[in-house]
């Protein structure tokens, strides 16, 4: 077994796929239209053929609720790993990126959150 797809919530596919592409460096996959909203995926450049991120809109009642409560309490919906967290948290934080945490050393993983601009928080994770 083995994780294929995941998704992040989202309200506004459009800004997401803006901020995941040309903020965060991930590479458009699928992008299928589905009536109102897309089937919208995008990978890492490091793993082209990996697991899929989906930007799924947020428009179930209960998913904004979901995504709110964990802001509201600091806690990030997805965790990405990255080489190096203090370097990758200086080059976004030059692209104007908001953290809600700066780079943390817990034992032997350092970690940030920063706000994706479209309702969720997300961790970087290195070792």
């Amino acid at each position: 077994m083995k994780i294929v797809l995941t998704s992040v919530l989202v309200d506004d596919q459009n800004k997401a796929l803006a901020f995941y592409t040309d903020i965060l460096g991930f590479i458009k996959k699928h992008d299928i239209a589905m009536g109102a909203s897309r089937w919208l995926t995008v990978v890492s450049p490091e793993a082209p053929d990996g697991p899929e991120l989906l930007l799924e809109p947020d428009h179930h009642p209960a998913a904004r609720t979901f995504k709110n409560a964990l802001v509201e309490d600091g806690i990030p919906l997805a965790s990405f790993g990255v080489s190096d967290a203090q370097k990758e948290y200086e080059r976004l934080d030059r692209l104007g990126v908001q953290f809600t945490q700066k780079p943390a050393k817990m034992g032997s993983v350092t970690t940030a959150v920063f706000d994706d601009t479209c309702g969720n928080l997300i961790q970087i994770a290195s070792r």
